[in-house]
């Protein structure tokens, strides 16, 4: 074997043992120069897998699983982007309907809150809280379902009395409120010395898991 036919080996396919033999009955074993450049490539190469393998093939890897992590928390991202993009769409879809119940529907603490407001406008206006209570609320079913109950109204009873025109400023601040408030009923009768006297019921609306 030549150095020629050594270029022409297929590296794919060689065959150990039989370029062993092939060297051996070759005239190039023979040839110190060729052994010592054999020597120098075969150990450069050696040198070369080692250093690979042992240093720079585990980089390789780790940063293929930091590529493979980073475009699957990409994908992960995009989708995340497109879930709230679609819940911005449904936000804005059930958002009419949303603040018509929220102006509807008042909670206990609205209750309360409610109370004070009546209080706060009465004495704004010079008027006299005579009388102020909360009823027990009243279930109202709707659909076929009777026994169950779609929303509860919650009747407040109230007396109150004053300058005619400090009422009106009263029940004005009331419609104002951010909640809806029914007047159901009211008695208005004049008093001695040009007031008058206030008797009636207004009502709102609460949610059944509000009131059961």
């Amino acid at each position: 074997m030549n150095l020629n036919e050594l270029k022409n080996i297929d590296l794919k396919n060689i065959d150990v043992k039989d370029l062993l033999e092939k060297l051996k009955n070759s005239e190039l074993i023979k040839d110190k120069k060729f052994l010592t450049k054999f020597g120098i490539y075969f150990g450069s190469i050696m040198l070369f897998l080692i250093v690979y393998y042992a240093f720079i093939n585990p980089k390789v890897e780790a940063q293929k699983q930091r590529i493979n992590v980073m475009l699957q928390n990409e994908k992960q991202t995009e989708a995340l982007k497109q879930e709230i993009i679609l819940l911005k769409a449904k936000i804005k879809k059930i958002k009419p309907e949303y603040d018509k119940k929220s102006k509807l529907f008042h909670s206990q603490k609205e209750v309360e809150g409610l109370y004070q407001n009546i209080s706060n406008f009465a004495s704004i206006n010079n008027l006299n809280i005579i009388n102020l209570n909360k009823e027990n609320p009243l279930p109202v079913s709707q659909g076929k379902d009777k026994n169950k109950a779609a929303y509860f109204k919650i009747p407040v009873s109230y007396e109150i009395s004053g300058n005619y025109l400090g009422y009106l400023k009263f029940r004005r601040a009331l419609a104002r409120s951010n909640k809806v408030i029914n007047f159901d009923k009211e008695e208005i009768k004049v008093v001695e010395g040009g007031g008058i006297n206030s008797i009636g019921t207004l009502s709102i609306v609460g949610l059944p898991d509000e009131y059961k």
